[in-house]
């Protein structure tokens, strides 16, 4: 199955394997390949990352892998950042298509040199280099994006430094107009089948990142009610896993928006 080619790309972000391969079935051009989504992404295992490459292949959807070596913030220190640029090599020879990552400094501005070393390999690899949402954090966005830029990154996931993209919008427009098209921006964060259409008339993005999950039960997670191996939802043995339906939806909107 060919990807159709819309205008507006979709990419969805995902941390399994039947997630990478429902999302790219229903029409998204782009994963975002992660672990952990609970803990706000993690960097996939190199097995992952093998598996979605090889199976998206013949929906020539792409597969951006996240490189965050830990929950929290993002100022790194070198023992982390030397796992970080291992991940980077393993994942490029996975085949990965491009890696998010990003690196700040304590008070949010972008740390130029640990992202510029971090991205040489991905840049010589000819693969995109993108920043994620590390980038909401940051007390300047012109400034950063600027910096980035500068940095030779691909792309930026953010939310227009609000907590969803909706409440972003105005910024994310300024954002795109300042990048002139010398890095992609993606938003990112609350971005449903419901809201996409109003998202992209007002910040004229031409991409758009979302999760659109659902929740999957495990029964054998519940047989034991008193023990929980994690804090965050869904409890009970349940996981989360790309909505074939809302993936669906989303398409079904970008598709009416041309």
């Amino acid at each position: 199955m060919e990807q159709s080619q819309n205008p507006v790309v979709l990419e969805v972000c995902v941390d399994s394997l039947s997630s990478a391969k429902l999302a790219a079935e229903h029409g998204a051009q782009r994963v975002e390949l992660n672990a952990a989504l609970e803990l706000g992404g993690l960097t996939p295992s190199i097995g992952l990352a093998e598996q979605a490459v090889a199976a998206l292949q013949p929906y020539r959807c792409r597969v951006i892998a996240m490189v965050r070596p830990r929950p929290g913030g993002f100022d790194y220190d070198t023992d982390a950042l030397a796992v970080m640029q291992q991940n980077i090599g393993r994942l490029l020879a996975a085949g990965v298509d491009g890696v998010a990552l990003g690196v700040l400094n304590s008070d949010g501005s972008i740390d130029e040199q640990a992202n510029r070393e971090l991205i040489q390999p991905v840049l010589q690899a000819k693969q995109e280099a993108v920043f994620h949402r590390a980038f909401d954090l940051t007390p300047d966005p012109i400034e950063a994006m600027d910096t980035l830029i500068g940095l030779g990154m691909t792309r930026v996931l953010t939310s227009g430094q609000a907590p969803s993209a909706m409440q972003g919008t105005a910024t994310i427009r300024k954002l795109i107009e300042h990048a002139e098209g010398r890095i992609q921006v993606l938003p990112g964060s609350g971005i449903t089948p419901d809201n996409v259409e109003q998202l992209i008339r007002e910040t004229g993005c031409d991409q758009v990142h979302a999760s659109l999950r659902r929740v999957i039960e495990d029964e054998s997670g519940a047989c034991n009610p008193a023990i929980q191996f994690s804090s965050s939802p869904p409890k009970n043995g349940g996981y989360h896993q790309a909505d074939p339906d809302k993936v669906a939806g989303m398409m079904k909107a970008l598709r009416m928006h041309v």
